[in-house]
């Protein structure tokens, strides 16, 4: 009976080790390539729980099913007018092929080696064939930075996929900076720049202001003259009227007309403070008396 006994559990224990070595759990975000000696032999996709012969037989490997994102380290590059630029790029991939990924990389540090590489020789290529102001500009229409990119991305993902089983979905650029050692002397040159464009831009200014003030003095003595016609004319239409009303107010009494304009002229140079000196004839002398009379 004892006997028995422990050949049930034995039996038992058994079955829990080969089970435990046969069954294995896919979770949703990871895919797994059953091995059989090291060489694989089915890619398990779907999520659950799944079989394989037990252990050293075959083996299962796991693997990241998501998008990843791989952050190379900054490379330095050479543009088409002969300017080193540093490019910080990343890329955003995942597991195309399982068995050709595990046949040539083996894993995730390894796929990202292998990317690193034909990253760094794609935007190498790409970047050489634009001049520095097809990446930094302040206009947009030279900027050509998104279709490098493209570029890039088409043939990283072509030689991803047919290489290594790797879909590179996307790389894009974080950053663009100037080595170190340059930095000054960009920076230096870009002062310059800016600075002779601010010249032009003042230049050009004070140019236009001149002919700015130039056509509004021309304006201004063109109303003058035209208002010192439209004056004078007025002027005279006056005068002549003027003219016409004191004719006729001599002629209806010369001797009040007479008089009321030396009262008028005598009131222009006399004051209190005004002292005259007449001869015994003098018409003012005459109104003078008049007065005090």
């Amino acid at each position: 009976m004892d006997k028995r006994w422990f050949y049930v559990v034995a039996v038992i224990v058994v079955a829990l080790l080969v089970a435990r070595t046969s069954l294995f759990v896919v979770d949703e975000t990871r895919l797994a390539i059953v091995t059989q000696f090291g060489d694989p032999v089915r890619v398990v996709e779907e999520a659950g729980l799944h079989w394989k012969m037990p252990q050293p037989v075959q083996a299962a490997r796991f693997f990241d099913k998501r998008l990843l994102v791989y952050d190379p380290k900054p490379t330095e590059f050479l543009t088409n007018d002969k300017k080193n630029i540093v490019a910080d790029t990343f890329v955003a991939w995942k597991i195309q092929d399982p068995r050709r990924f595990l046949e040539t990389v083996t894993d995730r540090a390894g796929a990202e080696v292998r990317m690193a590489d034909i990253v760094a020789s794609e935007v190498g290529a790409a970047l050489g064939r634009y001049p520095l102001h097809a990446l930094i500009s302040v206009d947009p229409e030279q900027m050509k930075i998104a279709a490098i990119m493209d570029t890039v991305t088409a043939g990283c993902s072509a030689t991803a996929s047919a290489s290594f089983g790797i879909d590179i979905s996307e790389v894009r650029m974080k950053r663009l900076a100037f080595p170190e050692q340059n930095k000054q002397s960009v920076f230096d040159r870009m002062r310059a720049e800016r600075s002779r464009i601010a010249m032009r831009y003042r230049s050009e200014g004070e140019e236009e202001a001149i002919r700015i003030r130039a056509e509004a003095d021309r304006e201004r003595q063109e109303i003058l003259a035209e208002a010192y016609r439209e004056a004078e004319t007025i002027r005279g239409r006056g005068d002549a009227e003027a003219a016409k009303v004191y004719a006729e107010a001599f002629s209806a009494d010369p001797d009040f007309y007479e008089f009321t304009r030396k009262l008028e002229s005598y009131g222009k140079f006399l004051d209190e403070k005004t002292t005259v000196i007449l001869s015994s004839d003098s018409d003012l002398l005459d109104l003078l008396n008049r007065k005090e009379r």
